[in-house]
Protein backbone atom coordinates (compact mmCIF):
# COMPACT_ATOMS: atom_id res chain seq x y z
CA UNK A 1 0.00 0.00 0.00
CA UNK A 2 1.24 3.49 -0.71
CA UNK A 3 1.84 5.60 2.35
CA UNK A 4 -1.12 7.79 3.21
CA UNK A 5 -0.40 11.18 4.71
CA UNK A 6 -2.38 10.92 7.97
CA UNK A 7 -2.27 14.66 8.60
CA UNK A 8 -3.74 15.29 5.14
CA UNK A 9 -6.39 12.65 5.82
CA UNK A 10 -7.39 14.18 9.16
CA UNK A 11 -7.47 17.64 7.58
CA UNK A 12 -9.73 16.30 4.80
CA UNK A 13 -12.11 14.90 7.45
CA UNK A 14 -12.05 18.15 9.39
CA UNK A 15 -12.56 20.27 6.25
CA UNK A 16 -15.59 18.17 5.25
CA UNK A 17 -16.96 18.29 8.81
CA UNK A 18 -16.59 22.07 9.06
CA UNK A 19 -18.30 22.53 5.68
CA UNK A 20 -21.22 20.40 6.93
CA UNK A 21 -21.28 22.37 10.20
CA UNK A 22 -21.54 25.59 8.20
CA UNK A 23 -24.40 24.23 6.08
CA UNK A 24 -26.28 22.85 9.10
CA UNK A 25 -25.79 26.06 11.07
CA UNK A 26 -27.36 28.08 8.26
CA UNK A 27 -30.21 25.56 7.94
CA UNK A 28 -30.81 25.63 11.71
CA UNK A 29 -30.95 29.43 11.65
CA UNK A 30 -33.50 29.33 8.83
CA UNK A 31 -35.59 26.70 10.65
CA UNK A 32 -35.43 28.76 13.86
CA UNK A 33 -36.55 31.87 11.98
CA UNK A 34 -39.42 29.91 10.44
CA UNK A 35 -40.44 28.59 13.85
CA UNK A 36 -40.50 32.02 15.43
CA UNK A 37 -41.74 34.10 12.50
CA UNK A 38 -45.09 35.85 12.91
CA UNK A 39 -46.55 33.89 9.98
CA UNK A 40 -45.63 30.61 11.73
CA UNK A 41 -48.27 31.11 14.41
CA UNK A 42 -50.71 28.21 14.30
CA UNK A 43 -53.95 28.88 12.48
CA UNK A 44 -55.72 26.25 14.59
CA UNK A 45 -54.97 23.51 17.12
CA UNK A 46 -54.05 21.07 14.31
CA UNK A 47 -51.44 23.38 12.73
CA UNK A 48 -48.02 22.13 13.84
CA UNK A 49 -45.74 23.94 11.37
CA UNK A 50 -43.97 26.03 14.00
CA UNK A 51 -43.51 23.04 16.32
CA UNK A 52 -42.05 20.99 13.46
CA UNK A 53 -39.71 23.83 12.49
CA UNK A 54 -38.56 24.14 16.11
CA UNK A 55 -37.86 20.39 16.31
CA UNK A 56 -35.92 20.58 13.04
CA UNK A 57 -33.86 23.53 14.30
CA UNK A 58 -33.10 21.65 17.52
CA UNK A 59 -32.04 18.48 15.69
CA UNK A 60 -29.81 20.45 13.35
CA UNK A 61 -28.18 22.25 16.27
CA UNK A 62 -27.55 18.89 17.98
CA UNK A 63 -25.95 17.50 14.80
CA UNK A 64 -23.70 20.58 14.67
CA UNK A 65 -22.56 19.93 18.25
CA UNK A 66 -21.86 16.27 17.39
CA UNK A 67 -19.81 17.22 14.33
CA UNK A 68 -17.88 19.87 16.25
CA UNK A 69 -17.03 17.23 18.87
CA UNK A 70 -15.74 14.91 16.12
CA UNK A 71 -13.64 17.69 14.57
CA UNK A 72 -12.15 18.50 17.98
CA UNK A 73 -11.37 14.85 18.72
CA UNK A 74 -9.63 14.47 15.36
CA UNK A 75 -7.64 17.68 15.90
CA UNK A 76 -6.05 16.35 19.10
CA UNK A 77 -5.70 12.68 18.09
CA UNK A 78 -2.01 11.70 18.23
CA UNK A 79 -1.08 10.36 14.80
CA UNK A 80 1.46 7.67 15.49
CA UNK A 81 3.36 5.64 12.93
CA UNK A 82 2.80 1.88 12.79
CA UNK A 83 5.31 -0.78 11.83
CA UNK A 84 4.02 -3.79 9.91
CA UNK A 85 4.18 -6.00 13.02
CA UNK A 86 2.26 -3.51 15.22
CA UNK A 87 -1.35 -4.29 16.15
CA UNK A 88 -4.13 -1.94 15.09
CA UNK A 89 -4.82 0.93 17.51
CA UNK A 90 -6.17 4.48 17.37
CA UNK A 91 -4.83 6.48 14.39
CA UNK A 92 -4.02 3.37 12.36
CA UNK A 93 -4.94 3.25 8.71
CA UNK A 94 -5.85 -0.34 7.96
CA UNK A 95 -6.15 -1.91 4.54
CA UNK A 96 -8.43 -4.94 4.47
CA UNK A 97 -9.75 -7.36 1.88
CA UNK A 98 -13.29 -8.69 1.88
CA UNK A 99 -14.55 -10.90 -0.96
CA UNK A 100 -11.76 -9.76 -3.25
CA UNK A 101 -12.35 -6.05 -2.63
CA UNK A 102 -9.99 -3.78 -0.73
CA UNK A 103 -11.03 -1.14 1.74
CA UNK A 104 -9.19 1.39 3.87
CA UNK A 105 -10.21 2.39 7.37
CA UNK A 106 -8.92 4.99 9.80
CA UNK A 107 -9.38 4.02 13.46
CA UNK A 108 -10.54 7.07 15.42
CA UNK A 109 -12.37 7.68 18.70
CA UNK A 110 -15.20 9.62 17.01
CA UNK A 111 -16.73 10.07 13.57
CA UNK A 112 -17.56 6.52 12.52
CA UNK A 113 -18.80 6.32 8.95
CA UNK A 114 -17.22 9.56 7.74
CA UNK A 115 -15.25 9.20 4.53
CA UNK A 116 -12.50 11.30 3.00
CA UNK A 117 -10.30 11.04 -0.05
CA UNK A 118 -6.54 11.30 -0.05
CA UNK A 119 -5.21 10.97 -3.56
CA UNK A 120 -6.99 8.05 -5.19
CA UNK A 121 -8.00 6.35 -1.95
CA UNK A 122 -11.22 6.77 0.01
CA UNK A 123 -10.70 6.10 3.71
CA UNK A 124 -13.60 5.57 6.11
CA UNK A 125 -13.45 6.22 9.83
CA UNK A 126 -14.25 3.29 12.11
CA UNK A 127 -14.45 3.57 15.87
CA UNK A 128 -13.54 0.83 18.35
CA UNK A 129 -17.23 0.78 19.35
CA UNK A 130 -18.38 -0.38 15.89
CA UNK A 131 -18.39 -4.09 14.99
CA UNK A 132 -15.62 -3.64 12.39
CA UNK A 133 -13.58 -1.30 14.58
CA UNK A 134 -13.83 -3.64 17.55
CA UNK A 135 -12.63 -6.55 15.42
CA UNK A 136 -9.77 -4.51 13.94
CA UNK A 137 -8.33 -3.20 17.21
CA UNK A 138 -5.37 -5.40 18.18
CA UNK A 139 -5.43 -7.24 14.82
CA UNK A 140 -2.13 -7.65 12.95
CA UNK A 141 -1.16 -7.91 9.28
CA UNK A 142 -2.13 -11.28 7.85
CA UNK A 143 -4.83 -11.90 10.43
CA UNK A 144 -8.34 -12.79 9.36
CA UNK A 145 -11.02 -11.12 11.46
CA UNK A 146 -14.69 -11.97 11.79
CA UNK A 147 -17.25 -9.20 11.99
CA UNK A 148 -20.71 -10.16 13.18
CA UNK A 149 -23.50 -7.77 12.23
CA UNK A 150 -27.28 -8.20 12.30
CA UNK A 151 -27.23 -8.70 8.53
CA UNK A 152 -24.35 -11.17 8.20
CA UNK A 153 -21.03 -12.43 9.43
CA UNK A 154 -18.16 -11.13 7.32
CA UNK A 155 -14.53 -12.16 7.11
CA UNK A 156 -11.82 -9.57 6.47
CA UNK A 157 -8.12 -10.10 5.96
CA UNK A 158 -5.83 -7.39 7.35
CA UNK A 159 -3.48 -6.55 4.47
CA UNK A 160 -1.53 -3.62 5.91
CA UNK A 161 -1.41 -1.21 8.81
CA UNK A 162 0.14 2.22 8.79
Amino acid sequence: MSRIDKRALVEAYRRDILAEVDTLTRAAQIAHEEATHEEAKPENDKDTRSVEAAYLAGAQAERVRDLERVASALAVLPLRPFAEADPVALSAIVEVAHRGKRGWYFVAPEGGGLRARVGELEVQIVTPQSPLGEALVHAVVGEEIEVITPAATRLYEVLSIE
